[in-house]
């Protein structure tokens, strides 16, 4: 499937899900309002990591080595049953562990212990939420784009339907009920899809677990972890810092702004991961690999100054629209946050050539630099000058993480011939 085509696919999906996600952020901002956004903000940041731990954090390694099996019926299915086996391992380890310490958990990420069963609720389901993610994975590395794609816009459909009733009738504990509880139902859906499926079927699931692949995937799983831990707990510490030092209502502006940000730019992420990773894991030679990346360029660069720009100038208005008038004070925060989407997105073109070859060593190093810039400069600069602080923190590592992505493309690149 081309970059076009990919692209179009990507783009209706996302629409549609992006739709969703903001009929939903509307229901809770009026509902809960922005207190209750930022807990749901710290929520959905534990539930993402701990969802990276459940998978087992192969799902990356998984979409790379079914691409390269997709002509080798048994690597493929020895592939695919050890990633099934290491997924069912850590998803019952770490559903028992948060059952375990559901009391501590909810104590400390909602700030009260009356949400205990919400933990416990995702213990017993996250199973379904780590399969779902797997089969999506495998479906990605096919490149069955059209599958993927139509499962995410049932899933967009539904969640929007079954959050917004909960977050109507039970206001902040629908919230949370919904976000532990629809991947259940979206999972039995994927297996519907899948059903008449030529490859992904019981009996390429069932050989023997091999040791061999499963160091291949735990390659990625370092990088993922790693890439989780510091991604959620950036957002987990910066939330946390500015309820220290502005309050709970002002993190709430900020996590509205982080919505819209990762409501605009999944856009583009969606076809980084469904079209790139693939793709840039086949190429071979330096001049595709250079003509990937000049198609890409020639089409997001212009797209994305048109988007942010509108983002930008329609900002009151998207506000208001999105969320309520008590989210007004968030127009102060919208420069230098698009500014960093835009350098943020650029520089993923470049960077994605790391996962796609196999680069962990570099990937790690550098998660871990700038990392390390982005918590020290988000702490300056809060503390200087309050809640819009965070976004110079955020355009000033984007703009350096930009220089180190040009800079690895060309190194990596210029390893093939």
């Amino acid at each position: 499937m081309t970059l076009i085509k990919t692209s179009v696919l990507s783009f209706a999906s996302t629409i549609v899900r992006m739709i969703a996600g903001l009929a939903i952020n509307k229901a809770a901002a009026i509902y809960i309002g922005p207190s209750g956004l930022a807990l749901i903000g710290q929520f959905q940041n534990f539930t993402q990591l701990v969802m990276t731990l459940a998978q087992g954090a192969i799902n990356s390694g998984v979409t790379k080595y079914t691409a390269e099996y997709s002509n080798d019926s048994l690597k493929l299915s020895i592939l695919l049953s050890t990633s099934a086996k290491i997924s069912l391992f850590f998803s019952i380890l770490i559903g028992l562990v948060i059952i375990l310490l559901s009391n501590q958990l909810s104590t400390y990420f909602l700030k009260s212990v009356n949400y205990d069963y919400i933990f416990i609720i995702f213990g017993f389901t996250i199973i379904f939420f780590v399969f779902n993610n797997l089969l999506l994975s495998i479906i990605n590395g096919l490149k069955e784009i059209r599958i993927f794609f139509l499962i995410n816009v049932i899933n967009g459909i539904y969640s929007l339907i079954f959050t917004t009733s909960l977050i109507i009738f039970l206001e902040l504990e629908g919230a949370l009920i919904a976000l532990v509880t629809n991947q259940s139902i979206i999972f039995l859906m994927t297996l519907w899809f899948i059903r008449k499926h030529n490859i992904i079927r019981y009996n390429n699931f069932n050989q023997k677990f091999s040791t061999h692949d499963s160091r291949k995937l735990f390659k990625y799983s370092t990088l993922a972890i790693l890439s989780s831990v510091l991604y959620q707990g950036y957002f987990l510490f910066t939330r946390d810092l500015l309820i220290q030092t502005n309050g709970i209502e002002i993190s709430g502006l900020w996590q509205g702004m982080i919505l819209i940000s990762l409501t605009y730019s999944g856009i583009f992420f969606s076809i980084f991961s469904t079209y790139y990773l693939p793709k840039l894991s086949e190429i071979n030679e330096r001049d595709l690999l250079f003509a990937e990346l000049r198609q890409g360029l020639y089409l997001f660069i212009p797209i994305l100054i048109i988007l942010i720009a509108l983002v930008y100038y329609l900002r009151n208005l998207i506000i208001i629209t999105l969320f309520t008038k008590e989210f007004l004070q968030m127009q102060e925060l919208f420069f230098f946050q698009l500014a960093g989407d835009f350098l943020k997105l650029i520089s993923f073109l470049f960077s994605t050539i790391l996962t796609a070859k196999a680069k962990i060593k570099i990937a790690i190093y550098s998660e871990i630099f700038f990392y390390f810039i982005s918590f020290i400069s988000t702490y300056y600069f809060i503390i200087s000058y309050g809640v819009i602080g965070a976004t110079y923190a955020y355009f000033l590592n984007y703009a350096l993480f930009f220089i180190f992505s040009v800079c690895i493309f060309f190194m990596v690149s210029n390893e093939y011939k």
